[in-house]
């Protein structure tokens, strides 16, 4: 896909290097957290022009914060949960959950409309996440659907990625026996 993006503004002025508010993408690695940077990205619709500043990178952390805590909830959650079938209260949330990715779908196929898809997805983990820890002991299968579609929506996004890789990471003691052994 080709897209083109709307203008750039750093601190509400216009990007450029007469005015010496220009940074490569090295630049802003260097200083910001990547994933950070896209969720402030995705934040709003790809053609509209953007105000890139340190207090709205420091809001899109915040919000990917709470996108990682309401994930380690639902893991937490699911370590408790118990055996056994789905009940009335439990279905009736897998539905709204189904409800949030249509959202999510649709605001996806609206133009690739990334703000509210992270709406539907923030929708998601609040409504999630109370029904779930409301519950005296949630199921399984609950948590794990629960679980499965947060991680899924979010990948769509390129969101939550660093979980994903610390739990790849293989422990440097592990490494060192497998180095020895070879």
């Amino acid at each position: 896909y080709w897209m083109h993006n709307g203008f750039l503004n750093i601190d509400n002025q216009k990007m450029s290097k007469s005015l010496g508010n220009f940074f490569t993408v090295r630049d802003i690695r260097e200083k910001y957290d990547l994933e950070a940077v896209r969720m402030f990205l995705l934040s709003a619709q790809y053609r509209s022009p953007l105000n890139f500043s340190q207090e709205q990178i420091a809001q899109a952390k915040a919000a990917l914060d709470r996108m990682y805590t309401a994930r380690d909830n639902f893991e937490f959650l699911k370590q408790g949960a118990q055996e056994r079938a789905m009940n009335a209260e439990e279905a009736r949330l897998v539905e709204d959950t189904k409800a949030c990715m249509k959202r999510f779908d649709d605001a996806m196929d609206d133009d690739l409309n990334t703000a509210d898809a992270l709406s539907a997805l923030f929708e998601l983990a609040r409504d999630a996440n109370s029904t779930i820890t409301a519950a005296n002991a949630p199921s399984r299968e609950l948590c794990e659907f629960t679980l499965g579609l947060f991680n899924e929506l979010a990948g769509v996004l390129g969101l939550l990625a660093e979980a994903e890789e610390k739990e790849d990471e293989i422990p440097a003691d592990i490494t060192q026996l497998v180095q020895e052994r070879q």
